[in-house]
């Protein structure tokens, strides 16, 4: 059966295989027996009905994926998200106020048959079972490309036989997260236990969540200083962006890359926020 997959966007995973179409409409030659429109980002819910309506003269239609809600099940490899790029377990047992994956997946994690690739992109992996995680480790192992842990690692669960077996793979990079308050003291903690391995710190990010209600440049620029302190390279994650203003759309951006953060943290001078003084 041939299903054609198309995606309202392009990411830096969405699959690139010959059945997939990207934000566009069929022309003369598609043919397909399903068609499946797959959404990330709820800003994109009204393209994807677009796109859905065109395509129904191709095949049946069917509107699936993380924005529209729907409970993942079983994880295709390939199908909807890039060639290396897995899902070893959903759900996540964590009731933060921004995510919606308890609602979505449920507050229990569920774990999932392992399939090969190089970049988790799990919920919360740390909180499966141990023997879940030692199956998806020996399998990271396997693999020829460096390891990327996209998915991020919680921190307050991370404990001394998890960072054992991350220095047994050959790292691309480590993604922590610090969203609210109670993320920063585990964070340190997570950042000196790490700090103290041979791991190479420029490997070691943080997503750090900027941009909420009653938040400003001031406030986001300690959060994310705080995250360097820890000993993680920061990767600013702004909250509801396609409704955000220029302003901090910038400081984002600025915020998320390795190069540009270097940078600014050579030109400013005692953490003050004098270069977003002009936006």
């Amino acid at each position: 059966m041939k299903i054609i997959r198309v995606f309202p966007r392009k990411t830096s995973m969405t699959p690139d295989d010959k059945d997939v179409r990207v934000n566009c409409f069929p022309d003369l030659f598609d043919e397909a027996d399903k068609i499946h429109v797959s959404v990330t980002f709820t800003t994109d819910l009204q393209r994807a009905e677009e796109l859905a309506k065109q395509w129904e003269r191709v095949a049946p239609v069917r509107i699936g994926g993380p924005a529209t809600g729907e409970r993942g099940v079983e994880f295709v490899s390939g199908m909807y998200l890039k060639k290396g790029c897995v899902i070893t377990s959903r759900g996540c047992p964590n009731h933060c106020w921004f995510c919606l994956v308890p609602k979505r997946e449920g507050n229990v994690v569920r774990e999932l048959p392992i399939t090969e690739g190089w970049n988790i992109l799990d919920d919360n992996i740390l909180r499966c079972s141990e023997k879940h995680v030692r199956a998806v480790f020996e399998m990271l192992n396997r693999q020829k490309k460096p390891i990327t842990f996209s998915g991020g690692l919680e921190a307050a669960a991370l404990k001394d036989w998890h960072i054992e077996l991350l220095q047994q793979l050959n790292l691309e990079q480590i993604f922590f997260a610090y969203d609210t308050p109670d993320d920063l003291e585990p964070l340190r903690i997570a950042g000196k236990k790490l700090s103290e391995t041979n791991i190479k710190q420029y490997k070691l990010r943080a997503y750090c969540l900027i941009g909420y209600k009653n938040d400003t440049f001031e406030k986001a620029e300690t959060r994310l200083r705080q995250c360097l302190d820890a000993g993680f390279m920061p990767m600013a994650m702004l909250y509801q962006r396609e409704q955000q203003p220029v302003e901090w759309k910038r400081f984002q951006t600025e915020w998320a890359r390795p190069a540009i953060i270097k940078y600014i943290i050579k030109t400013k001078t005692n953490g003050n926020s004098t270069i977003y003084n002009n936006y």
